[in-house]
């Protein structure tokens, strides 16, 4: 098929992008000539520098209807996403819930790139679980329904989880999975054949309140340097906010652990 014709049969896509990881698929759907129609984008303590740029890269490439903020879920934002006749809805780290009546637009279907192995890690904080669980890590594309990522499966790609993985190495590396995911499903969203297979496991789910009661450290309960390094490990994101802390004086200490690997030396011990 030649990128004439690919454009000419491409399908309707509404993109709902969130920082780098959204603007790098819009990119990436410009180059496959998949140019989406809408695109929706955060606004407010949502929307971050990426914001900007992904509005002026859809604008100077693609042109079409732009919604920023929750509007997109309102009367007129849903009248005005009908009259897109999308065929997908493509959710990239999008914030916001997505209402059942927007998710029953596209004809198609609405997919959502999820920085999680599902079944496992449904929800907030997926690479802290993934090491304090022992669960299985990596990046699903999936098609949306009305539960907290529980639709069914069209890509996925693991991640192992490293001995020395901090919650923040984990996330920066299945950012790059979900990239190369995203990039590897864009043959099968143009010919309209994207699988859908149903997630038979129970899987495991966290809301982001989860997170507070497994930050505060006892400092007088015991427990072994494996178990306390995990903790430690799981709440070394990019934000201090989520560290593992204690307090003492009136004070509040947080803590953050940095990991080295390097090769392991065998040396003979010197002779007595």
């Amino acid at each position: 098929m030649t990128n004439e014709d690919n454009s000419q049969n491409a399908p309707a896509i509404g993109l709902a992008a969130n920082r780098r990881l959204g603007f790098m698929c819009l990119q990436q759907l410009i180059d496959a000539n998949l140019t989406p129609s809408t695109l929706l984008v955060p606004k407010g303590k949502s929307a971050d520098m990426w914001t900007a740029k992904t509005v002026d890269l859809f604008e100077r490439s693609c042109g079409g209807l732009v919604i920023a903020g929750k509007s997109f879920r309102e009367a007129d934002g849903i009248s005005r996403l009908g009259d897109q006749h999308l065929d997908y809805m493509i959710s990239i780290h999008f914030p916001y819930i997505v209402s059942q009546e927007v998710l029953d637009l596209p004809r198609i279907g609405t997919l959502n790139l999820h920085p999680a192995y599902l079944p496992y890690n449904r929800g907030w904080h997926t690479p802290s679980w993934a090491i304090v669980d022992g669960t299985p890590y990596g990046a699903t594309l999936h098609w949306m329904d009305a539960g907290v990522d529980t639709g069914d499966i069209a890509m996925q790609r693991q991640v192992a989880v490293r001995p020395g993985d901090t919650a923040d190495s984990l996330y920066q590396r299945v950012l790059d999975a979900e990239l190369d995911l995203f990039r590897d499903a864009i043959p099968a969203i143009a010919t309209k054949n994207l699988p859908r297979i149903p997630q038979v496991e129970e899987g495991t789910e966290h809301r982001k309140s989860d997170l507070a009661p497994y930050q505060t450290l006892d400092l007088k309960r015991s427990q072994t340097v494996g178990e306390t390094l995990k903790q430690l490990r799981a709440l070394t994101t990019n934000s201090w906010g989520e560290a593992a802390c204690f307090e003492e004086d009136g004070m509040v200490y947080r803590i953050r652990v940095e990991m080295q690997a390097e090769p392991v030396t065998h040396r003979k011990a010197k002779a007595a």
